[in-house]
């Protein structure tokens, strides 16, 4: 009873098959294009953050920025 069992879950070994084969050669392609791609990649230097002057003491603290004057060339008509 026990070998009778046996060969009910045992899977049927299966010819390989087009699709296997394509499924293969794609994952390579993938992995050999990661490889080549990802050393050339660089991280970003970091850019230092604009030195803005104190605001006022009595509130009132508009100043013209590097943003707003982008903003303002940006948003002309």
């Amino acid at each position: 009873m026990p070998a009778a069992s046996l060969r009910s879950t045992e899977q049927p070994a299966t010819a390989p098959s087009r699709r296997g084969f394509f499924f293969g050669a794609a994952t390579a392609g993938v992995a050999a294009a990661a490889v080549t791609t990802l050393p050339h990649l660089q991280t970003p230097m970091p850019v230092a953050a604009e030195v803005l002057p104190p605001p006022p003491e009595k509130g009132g603290g508009y100043t013209a920025s590097v943003h707003v004057q982008r903003y303002y060339t940006t948003a002309r008509v």
